[in-house]
């Protein structure tokens, strides 16, 4: 499908693929997202009126969200009226053209509107059909709905989150969808190689739940191994010492001396290698048992220089450690701003709204200029370009007049 709207197909290795969008919120954005930071061609399907949930989260500049800006960049966006004959198809003329739909409704939804999965893999045998729900498409708890923290508490993560002694915690960011968004694109970019092979289009069933259970890590292991539930350990791995945070003159820092050699390495940059030789510190495992008085002992070194200087030292012989960062130092770490993940979005206000770029660094990804910055779509904006690349001259599919009707009107959660 050629790209005629004023959204121009960025190069890239999925250059030439095109997403039909009909995710809110989150975890369908962001993997959506990442598709477009890839190369592909996101159209954005939106119910008239309001659009995507986001548009409505703040923090605002003008009359655009922020939040939406983030997850929404370089996409198209049009809205559609599934109950109007000529919306459907303006739908189905796009899904003739489209390689990959993502949607985020409850299980059903899509169903009852006449594009589930099953009959797309009638009709158009060649579309990578994903769904990210809360709990995935079969299973007891399916029809349920799920958001972020639902699944975070349910997949265990919030167990493990915070200090021993104290109450569960969210995880500060929103872990459960994104795992899911992450997922999602592997699935897709799985299925999307297969296709190459067979021409056939793949069915993508992503439930948050499963994604969360996926990245407990050793959490599960651990239990089946040592019969001890595994709960909040605040700083520290449980597996790994010294793994964790200690106080400076000014300051707490990160040191993580992961194996025996960074321990005898981190014990020469504290100016005390007699620390590696005490018996109770001689092999991780000791280490991880001794985790208090190993804390102790660093601590009383520590805390008698200010921060940087520890963090020089410990660079300085190949130990890993990092201060702890709070967001706004982020906007010029040296580090970032070299691999340019500070870039910048736009919607209708003049002021762009700075956020994190594209982590995945490729030879076939040209690099974003962070100083450009990448513009967000308004509600609707891509309709008339779209119908017109649709037509392609024959005059065959009129415009459709706005329907006061939403996209989906049970607004139905993932």
């Amino acid at each position: 499908m050629n790209n005629k709207s004023d959204t121009e197909q960025k190069p890239g290795p999925l250059a030439g693929i095109t997403v039909l969008d009909f995710s809110r919120v989150l975890a369908g954005p962001y993997c959506t997202m990442i598709l477009a930071d890839l190369g592909a061609r996101v159209i954005k399907i939106e119910r008239f009126g309001t659009g995507d949930d986001t548009r409505a989260f703040g923090p605002f500049v003008g009359d655009d969200s922020a939040y939406f800006m983030c997850f929404n960049r370089g996409k198209e966006s049009i809205s559609l009226d599934i109950k109007s004959p000529r919306d459907r198809e303006l739908l189905e003329r796009l899904l003739d053209e489209s390689d990959v739909v993502v949607e985020n409704f409850r299980p059903g939804v899509m169903e009852r509107l006449g594009y589930g999965p099953e009959r797309l893999a009638k009709t158009h045998p060649h579309i990578v059909y994903t769904s990210i729900s809360g709990f995935g498409h079969s299973g007891p708890f399916s029809e349920l709905p799920g958001y972020d923290m639902v699944v975070q508490a349910m997949g265990g993560v919030m167990s493990l989150t915070g200090w021993p002694g104290a109450e569960p915690a969210r995880v500060g960011t929103s872990f459960g969808d994104l795992g899911a968004a992450l997922f999602g694109v592997i699935g897709i970019l799985s299925s999307l190689y297969s296709r190459s092979r067979d021409a056939q289009g793949a069915r993508v069933d992503i439930g948050m739940l499963d994604c969360q259970a996926a990245l407990m890590e050793t959490a599960l292991a651990r239990y089946d191994v040592e019969g001890v539930v595994p709960t909040r350990t605040g700083d520290n791995h449980p597996s790994l010492a010294p793994f964790e945070t200690f106080m400076a003159e000014d300051e707490k820092f990160v040191i993580c001396a992961g194996n025996d050699t960074l321990f005898l390495l981190m014990a020469d940059a504290l100016g005390s290698p007699q620390l590696a030789l005490k018996p109770e510190f001689l092999t991780n495992d000791l280490r991880v048992q001794n985790r208090k008085q190993l804390v102790k002992d660093v601590e009383e070194i520590t805390k008698t220089k200010p921060m940087q200087h520890w963090i020089d030292a410990l660079n300085e012989e190949g130990v890993p450690c990092a201060p702890i960062n709070t967001i706004d130092r982020l906007f010029t770490h040296p580090q970032l701003l070299a691999r340019n993940m500070i870039i910048k979005v736009q919607g209708e206000n003049d002021r762009p709204v700075r956020t994190a770029g594209n982590p995945i660094k490729m030879s076939t990804v040209s690099e974003v200029d962070p100083e450009v910055p990448i513009k967000s779509p308004a509600l609707n904006e891509h309709r008339e370009a779209i119908l017109e690349e649709l037509m392609s001259g024959n005059g065959a599919y009129a415009p459709a007049a706005k329907a006061q009707t939403d996209f989906d009107s049970t607004h139905e959660d993932s």
